[in-house]
Parts: C-alpha cells; sequence; structure tokens
C-alpha cells in the first residue's frame, strides 16, 4: 500500500475523479508555487471506485476555491494543521468565474479587445451552464 507523508500545514483535494488531478494541477497554478505537492492518482474509493487525491503544502491561500467549484464541486477540501484534518470545506459552483475558460465567439469583444479578463456567469446550474458576460454565449465543454 502507497504511504504519502503527513504534513504540518496544508490542504488536501479529495474525492477528484480519477484522471482529473494534472489537469487541476495546472489550471490551480500549483507548478509555479514554490512547496511540496503530492498526487496521487486512481487510489481505491469505496465510494467512487477510483479517485485522485491532492496534497499542498501552505495555506488556503493557495488554491482558487471558485476554480475547483467550476472544475468540479464535488471535490473535497481538508484544511490540515498540526497534522489534523481541521476543517472540510464543501464547494459548490461559482456564479462568476474570470480566466478559467474562455468565449469561441469570434463576434465577442474578448477576441478583439485581448487584454480584457474572460467572464462567465453561472445561467443555470442544473445543466451547469456558464455563459460568456459580454456576449451572453454559452460555453460548451470539449
Amino acid at each position: 500500500m502507497l504511504n504519502v507523508g503527513g504534513m504540518e500545514e496544508g490542504i488536501v483535494l479529495d474525492h477528484i475523479r480519477a484522471g482529473k488531478s494534472l489537469k487541476i494541477y495546472y489550471l490551480l497554478g500549483l507548478d509555479k508555487l514554490d512547496c511540496e505537492v503530492a498526487m496521487i492518482k486512481n487510489a481505491h474509493s469505496n465510494k467512487m471506485g477510483r479517485k485522485d487525491i491532492l496534497k499542498i503544502e501552505g495555506g488556503l491561500d493557495r488554491v482558487n476555491l471558485d476554480v475547483l467549484g467550476y472544475l468540479d464541486h464535488k471535490i473535497t477540501v481538508n484544511i490540515i494543521k498540526n497534522n489534523q484534518i481541521v476543517e472540510k470545506k464543501k464547494l459548490s459552483m461559482p456564479k462568476k468565474i474570470t480566466n478559467v475558460i474562455f468565449c469561441k465567439n469570434p463576434r465577442c469583444i474578448t477576441s478583439i479587445e485581448q487584454e480584457l479578463p474572460h467572464v462567465f456567469y453561472l445561467a443555470d446550474e442544473k445543466t451547469k451552464t456558464y455563459r460568456c458576460m459580454y456576449c451572453d454565449e454559452k460555453y460548451k465543454k470539449n
């Protein structure tokens, strides 16, 4: 059995769908941080069958919860202090996200004004539909 050591202070992202941790690693910008990050892929899970886990050294300020909520609001965020879980945060889908997804409408102002942030709002929580704030184009996941 794989054993990844404990941590004094940090965050553990648990219940990540199997195979999605690397995408989350880059979207959160963890590759640019100067801290320890452990990635466990395809761990056994009674609840999910297989799951990924990310362990990130340091405080919660290192992680954008809106990005996580957009990617998968079922991820559990465990806050670690003194080698103990002191808090579990449940995510929700953010009402607005900026520069996480990008508008593909060629007539959108963001395709002309390159410096504008790409802002999307949650149009329908049931269908998980996000729309561009500028042109109202529906974002289609690949």
